[in-house]
């Protein structure tokens, strides 16, 4: 599990890096940039690791990793940005996205109510994920808000300086090979483990999986955090999220089909749904994410985690 992390980061790295490379010599906006290969990139240890899952016959894992993803980007993330520095909130950018999300979490409680997500519900999610980037693009472009210039720092930030067009290509195959042969071996570790340990493996999709692949969003808000940059930290967590629901579950579920789980179906979607709720009425309070209220959603993150290792 841990060498599949490992490769999963390096991959998931490379594959920003070579996109971003490839997108700078073909002239593409680096906002555009920024948005979606910024966004996919960081989002590839989750999409690797749930397609592999799906694929093994683990949907507990796939779904888990999605859902856990999501509760921890809130909870453990968000809580721990703002315990080191109050975040504030990009009012416009967050009216738009809050739209988005709450969105995205309702699709995705009525999707696992369903009791199995089907090709048909994954092509719906991509076109969601394709309509709120068309939305985002356009508002930020019109705008020329700080989101705008957020995402093509990123784009510009990442990108390697080479006019040799081989070398990004290089970066994205080889960060999609490690990518893809990491989520293997992550799947391969999280399903013994569960045998293991003698818990489910969707307990150990929604704690260990899911933060060993938000591991990148919690060094984006940590690196946005220590430049006191804290509405990049929220817009990290909030367009992460976004991704996960509409863009992950939606490829995995295109690719294959996942039977829901019992116990998602039962608390853990709840959970997602609950605590996605809490952070929009947090930020819309006040605009911001004080530490005290950091505080409270780490205490949450330490008592969900600890029901889910005890149930």
């Amino acid at each position: 599990m841990i060498g599949g992390l490992i490769l999963l980061a390096i991959g998931g790295e490379l594959l920003v890096r070579g996109a971003l490379g490839v997108s700078r010599l073909l002239k593409i906006s680096p906002m555009l940039a920024g948005l979606t290969i910024v966004g996919f990139g960081t989002s590839m240890p989750e999409l690797a690791t749930s397609v592999q899952a799906a694929l093994a016959g683990s949907p507990g894992i796939a779904l888990g990793n999605i859902i856990g993803s999501n509760i921890a980007n809130i909870l453990l993330i968000l809580g721990v940005s703002a315990l080191i520095l109050p975040l504030a909130v990009n009012r416009q950018a967050f009216l738009r996205d809050s739209v988005a999300l709450g969105g995205a979490t309702m699709l995705c409680v009525a999707a696992v109510l369903v009791g199995t997500i089907g090709w048909m519900i994954g092509v719906i999610f991509a076109l969601a994920l394709c309509a709120y980037l068309v939305w985002a693009y356009r508002s930020e472009k019109d705008s020329g808000d700080a989101e705008e210039t957020r995402h093509a720092q990123e784009a510009g930030d990442a990108a390697p300086a080479t006019t040799n067009i081989t070398v990004p290509f290089a970066m994205v195959i080889g960060g999609l090979a490690a990518a893809v042969y990491g989520a293997g071996m992550l799947v391969e570790g999280a399903t013994v483990l569960a045998v293991a340990a003698g818990v489910s493996e969707t307990v150990i999709g929604l704690t260990v999986v899911a933060i060993g692949t938000s591991l990148p969003e919690l060094v984006a808000c940590l690196v946005a955090v220590m430049k006191r940059h804290p509405d990049v930290a929220i817009g990290n967590v909030v367009g992460s999220n976004i991704y996960n629901l509409l863009g992950i579950l939606g490829l995995t579920a295109m690719i294959h089909p996942l039977s829901v789980p019992a116990e998602i179906a039962r608390f853990d979607i709840w959970v997602m749904a609950g605590v996605t709720a809490l952070m929009l009425v947090q930020l819309r309070s006040g605009w911001k994410v004080a530490r005290a209220e950091g505080g409270l959603l780490v205490c949450l993150f330490a008592a969900y985690t600890t029901f889910l290792v005890m149930r």
